[in-house]
């Protein structure tokens, strides 16, 4: 059994986490200032005696004795992370560094859940991790992107300066359940407008690309990053490379769900990549992990959830 925290752990992926490291018999402890997270995502875990859960917010320092930590904490939706950009900044920076700080005291090796949106809008496809990204530093999107960019730098500079022990994940368009419904992303809209027989509503010709994975496949990712040995540290992509374009993914969620509603088009905002897709080579050589949950399966359960959801509210 290890002792592990998970910051952001009341959060879409945080929770699917939290539990997933109970089930394999580890205590967890979540820390969640519950900005973006919600105690409904980890109230079920709550009854569980090697589960706790603390509010906090990461840009404060923290003590406690872990073995391991995976770092989490950060707004990851456009919505939620342009609401207050300095404060996101602040939570992938200071988060970083009070969390290394904590590492570096306890000795805990510390994984980093960095994004794909390190490569921005990428002129390379798809994208490898020697790719150095092509992102607008002033955009409106830089408080997510470069904080993350950021963070990455910090835990080079901890481990290459203090030996401490990381791990560098770079995470893809991830869906499933505990999505939140009001998030903004492209998965949870197209399901939600489709439940709701609204419109839905598609941001530019619909041709850009997502690569799209669920949940299990990017939780088995995390894990077994965090489980190989000290000489490897990534940073790793960790996504689904099958393609689909956002009109594809739209038409697919129409079928699935039986709405009657209607495709409408509005301008992409600043800075939306118009390509994305992992290059998951490395991944498979050092973490011996590729996703097997196709995009039906997974929208499957997905619109199971939301539409549970949605009849409760």
């Amino acid at each position: 059994m290890k002792r592990i925290l998970v910051t952001g752990g009341a959060g879409f992926i945080g929770s699917h986490l939290c539990e997933k490291l109970l089930n394999e018999g580890n205590e967890v402890i979540s820390l969640d200032n519950y900005f973006t997270g919600s105690k409904s995502n980890i109230v079920h875990l709550m009854d569980n005696p090697f589960f706790e859960v603390i509010r906090h917010d990461v840009t404060m320092p923290f003590f406690i004795e872990v073995d391991e930590i995976y770092n989490l904490a950060c707004p990851a939706s456009p919505i939620h992370y342009q609401y207050n950009p300095i404060k996101t900044v602040k939570t992938s920076v200071m988060g970083a560094i009070n969390m290394l700080g904590l590492a570096k005291r306890i000795k805990a090796k510390i994984l980093q859940a960095s994004t794909s949106e390190v490569y921005g809008d990428p002129q390379i496809h798809p994208q490898k991790e020697d790719y150095w990204g092509h992102v607008n530093p002033i955009g409106t999107r830089a408080c997510y992107d470069e904080g993350k960019r950021v963070a990455e730098t910090l835990f080079m500079n901890y481990h290459q300066q203090n030996n401490v022990k990381i791990k560098i994940a770079r995470i893809f368009n991830t869906y499933g359940p505990r999505m939140h419904p009001n998030d903004g992303r492209v998965v949870s809209n197209f399901i939600v407008q489709t439940l709701n027989q609204k419109d839905i509503t598609i941001y530019g010709d619909g041709q850009q690309t997502r690569s799209f994975q669920y949940i299990d496949d990017l939780l088995a990712g995390l894990i077994n990053l965090m489980e190989t040995g000290d000489d490897f540290i990534g940073p790793v992509n960790i996504g689904n490379p099958t393609e689909f374009t956002i009109l594809e993914l739209a038409e697919k969620v129409i079928a699935m769900t039986g709405s009657k509603s209607n495709i409408i088009y509005k301008p992409l905002p600043e800075d939306d990549p118009l390509q994305r897709k992992p290059d998951i080579s490395l991944a498979k050589k050092e973490l011996n992990w590729e996703p097997h949950v196709e995009l039906d399966e997974g929208l499957g359960k997905t619109i199971n959830y939301f539409d549970k959801l949605l009849s409760k509210s």
